[in-house]
C-alpha cells in the first residue's frame, strides 16, 4: 500500500489498516498500456522481458508521482494510477509519460529495436478507495463505475490509433481546457454503460 493511500484513508501507520476501510473520493483514474506488447515479447527470453517490463516502469514511475499521481497496481506491462488532487495534474503526467517515452525510445533505435507504443486512457469521477482482499491478503484499491470506464476508453486508443484518449467528465473538471490541443473525438458506446459517452483526443 502506498504511503499517500494511507494518508487518503486517514490513517498514520499500515498496522492500522483493516479489511473493510474505505473512503468516497472524487478521483482521476489513468490507465496506460504497452501497444502490441505480445509482439514485441515474442523475441525476447522471459529475462529480457523481465528487464524491459522494469526499464520502461523506471520510467514511468517518477512522471506519475512528481504529478501527484499514486501508482494503484502495475497490471504486468500496463499501469493503473490514481490523481486525487486534479484533472489537470493527471493530464499533465499523462502529456509527461509520452514525452519520456519518446526520450526512452531515442535510446532505444540507437541500439537497434521497435521504439514502443503505449495507449493512455483517463476518466474523472466518485469512487471508493479502500481495502479489499481475504484474511492471508489484503491490497488498496479503487472500486467504481468511473474506473471501469477509465479502462474502457483506455482500449479506445487502440481502435483510434491514438496514445491519449480522456473521457468527458475529465474534460470538464480540467481548470482551462484551452491549454491543451483538445479535440471531441467521438460519441461511443462502451461496454457495461447504458447511455453514451463522450471521447476527447489529447494531441
Amino acid at each position: 500500500m502506498p504511503h499517500e493511500t494511507l494518508g487518503l484513508l486517514g490513517k498514520d501507520s499500515i498496522v492500522n489498516v483493516y479489511l473493510g476501510d474505505c473512503v468516497e473520493k472524487t478521483m482521476t483514474i489513468l490507465f496506460a498500456d504497452i501497444r502490441d506488447f505480445s509482439t514485441l515479447s515474442e523475441d525476447m527470453t522471459p529475462r529480457e522481458n523481465f528487464v524491459f517490463i522494469n526499464e520502461y516502469l523506471n520510467r514511468m514511475e517518477p512522471v506519475i508521482t512528481q504529478h501527484g499521481g499514486i501508482i494503484d497496481k502495475y497490471l504486468g506491462d500496463g499501469i493503473m494510477a490514481l490523481f486525487p488532487t486534479d484533472a489537470d495534474n493527471a493530464l499533465h503526467g499523462a502529456i509527461e509519460m509520452l514525452r519520456a517515452l519518446d526520450g526512452y525510445n531515442a535510446g532505444r533505435k540507437l541500439s537497434g529495436v521497435e521504439p514502443v507504443r503505449i495507449g493512455i486512457g483517463m476518466n474523472t469521477g466518485l469512487m471508493l478507495l479502500g481495502v479489499i482482499g481475504g484474511s492471508k491478503r489484503l491490497e488498496s484499491t479503487v472500486i467504481s463505475d468511473a474506473v471501469n470506464l477509465a479502462a474502457r476508453i483506455e482500449a479506445m486508443t487502440k481502435k483510434y490509433r491514438t496514445p491519449l484518449l480522456i473521457s468527458e467528465h475529465t474534460y470538464y473538471s480540467l481548470r482551462d481546457a484551452t491549454h491543451h490541443d483538445i479535440r471531441f473525438l467521438d460519441r461511443v458506446r462502451v461496454k457495461g454503460k447504458k447511455q453514451p459517452q463522450s471521447v476527447h483526443e489529447v494531441y
